[in-house]
């Protein structure tokens, strides 16, 4: 009997915590000096217990944000729900509901530590649930391809500072600063789009006004 008692407390302490909803986090966007706006990718491994949960929160793009994405960008995403569902929140929970067992949670670390592992990971789920659903996938090649659309690979010159740049104009969900993958909606793709080969443009960047040249534009990989 003092078992059965045992095992329900512990059903009842996974379940609040199960059912305790965390606010959801602010966004957080960075640009360089080219105007380059950029999202914290989403975490790929979770943290050890020693490491702070603050460097790892899962944060999704600034609302409101066009939602198109190409289709390997899609496909990144859903299977980082599959797995988020499948295979990493199942492992949370476990250790959860060991960590809840082991006594007094006010001074259980591993207990806080997994709760907010959970939330975490609840939070993405939620975020890439419902941004899947409205998203519209673009993986056909414009007609022109001398003219820079959704998902182009460009060349282009900084005409103030001699200097060439290499970028790629992709969703917002995608934006990667290290492969030079920017948003759709960030300034410098907006100034570039409908653009063609050799037309000079301006945009205003957190620097300061830039003037860019297109010297090529790619639909088939990096120029």
């Amino acid at each position: 009997m003092v078992l059965s008692f045992a095992s329900l407390l512990l059903l009842l302490g996974v379940l609040r915590v199960l059912l305790l909803a965390a606010p959801p986090t602010r966004s957080v966007v960075f640009a360089n000096r080219d105007g380059l706006l950029t999202y914290p990718p989403a975490v790929t491994e979770l943290p050890s217990r020693d490491q702070p949960m603050a460097g790892t929160r899962y944060r999704a793009p600034q609302a409101p944000s066009t939602a198109v994405i190409t289709r390997a960008g899609f496909e990144r995403l859903r299977a980082e729900l599959d797995e988020l569902w499948r295979v990493r929140r199942p492992e949370v929970v476990l250790a959860l509901s060991a960590a809840a067992a082991e006594g007094d949670r006010s001074e259980n670390a591993e207990y806080t530590y997994r709760k907010r592992q959970l939330g975490e990971i609840d939070r993405r789920v939620r975020y890439l649930s419902k941004r899947l659903d409205q998203m519209r996938v673009v993986d056909t090649v414009p007609t022109d391809l001398r003219a820079v659309f959704f998902g182009a690979w460009l060349l282009l010159e900084a005409l103030d500072e001699d200097r060439e740049l290499k970028v790629r104009i992709v969703g917002p969900d995608e934006t990667d600063a290290r492969l030079g993958w920017i948003s759709i909606d960030s300034p410098l793709a907006r100034a570039a789009l409908k653009k063609r080969i050799d037309d000079e443009f301006e945009v205003e960047l957190p620097a300061g006004r830039a003037r860019y040249l297109i010297v090529e534009v790619s639909y088939t990989g990096p120029v």
